[in-house]
């Protein structure tokens, strides 16, 4: 493969409350997340506005039309998490019926949204959010929640292609698991220290502020990757160069300088013939969506502006695995490389 362009990766958690119901409790979190379905209908027409193609990474359970079938998808193995909070099983019964009911948790027609528009792809952030390095999960289990994925993604006629991990937990162990199941690509965590994958009971209030503070400020370096040489292994690891933060009121003074962050990352993969993988929730944006939309449109002008020079193009994780996968130099072993 002859990689003559820079390559601006976009991919998306999408969890309504099952990424959030071990962390808050679902009355304080029912204000941004019933604004959710305006946030994704709004970032679809953004991206079909700027043709961005992106990824969207979409917790199983969303795709259920009602409880019942829920019920009859789940998977045969479920994790035995050592903290039992951790896992959403014993909650289902209490489920409303269906999404009408119950916004929080289905959302087969924002799926269906998905797929309508042009140069998105449905990727799985596994079929329950699991978590792959918490104590008392197994890879049966994994396997078990990965297939209950696959299944109800088939149902709706997609094949998954790609995995961004929950809390960005990825199990090396479990790569293999993933290609054998059809997975092409998975979103990697930085390589930074203060981005590394790790168990939540091991995340740090310095790791946190250390994060925040690379928002504005170059601490890590801007995280793009060099794709033939960095994707040397199968599935391909898509690592995240850029978490596109939400709207803060607090630090409203400093939204020029997280703009400038972000598209000084972008110039960079573009002076270097890179990749930059932006990420985000669209659970982060809801809660102030003028403010975060504004503020990513600036982010796709920036990018457009580059693109209009013929130097950069925009694909999702499947389209990047797909070229990859096409390249007869992309498995080898004298392909890896650091990140910038």
């Amino acid at each position: 493969m002859k990689q003559t362009k820079a390559v601006f990766v976009v991919s998306l958690d999408f969890e309504l409350y099952w990424g959030w119901r071990d962390v808050c409790d679902l009355e304080s979190l029912k204000p941004s997340l019933m604004n959710v379905r305006p946030t994704v209908l709004r970032l679809l027409e953004l991206f079909q506005k700027h043709e961005i193609h992106a990824t969207w990474a979409t917790v199983g359970f969303l795709f259920f039309a009602n409880r019942n079938q829920l019920l009859r998808g789940l998977p045969s193995v479920t994790p035995n998490y050592l903290d039992d909070t951790l896992s959403p099983y014993s909650e289902i019964i209490g489920l409303g019926h269906d999404e009408k009911d119950d916004p929080f948790h289905y959302a087969p027609s924002l799926i269906e949204a998905i797929l309508e528009t042009p140069h998105q792809e449905l990727g799985t952030h596994t079929f329950s959010h699991y978590y792959c390095l918490e104590d008392g999960q197994t890879l049966a289990s994994f396997k078990s929640d990965l297939d209950a994925a696959i299944g109800i993604a088939k149902h709706w006629e997609v094949e998954l292609r790609s995995l961004v991990f929950p809390r960005n937990q990825v199990n090396p162990d479990y790569l293999q698991a993933c290609a054998d199941a059809g997975i092409q690509a998975y979103r990697g965590a930085g390589h930074h220290w203060m981005y590394r994958e790790r168990k939540r009971c091991r995340e740090s209030l310095v790791r946190r502020a250390c994060r925040l503070l690379d928002a504005y400020v170059n601490l890590s370096g801007h995280n793009t990757f060099e794709i033939k040489r960095t994707l040397c292994a199968y599935p391909f690891n898509i690592p995240a160069s850029r978490f596109l933060r939400p709207y803060s009121a607090r630090l409203r003074s400093f939204e020029g300088v997280r703009l400038h962050r972000i598209c000084r990352g972008l110039d960079f993969a573009v002076n270097h013939g890179h990749a930059y993988h932006l990420w985000f929730h669209p659970e982060d944006l809801a809660m102030d969506l003028e403010n975060n939309l504004a503020f990513l449109a600036r982010v796709l002008r920036h990018f457009e502006a580059l693109r209009d020079r013929g130097a950069i193009e925009s694909l999702n994780m499947r389209e990047l695995a797909t070229r990859l996968a096409g390249s007869p130099s992309a498995f080898s072993n004298d392909n890896c490389s650091a990140r910038v």
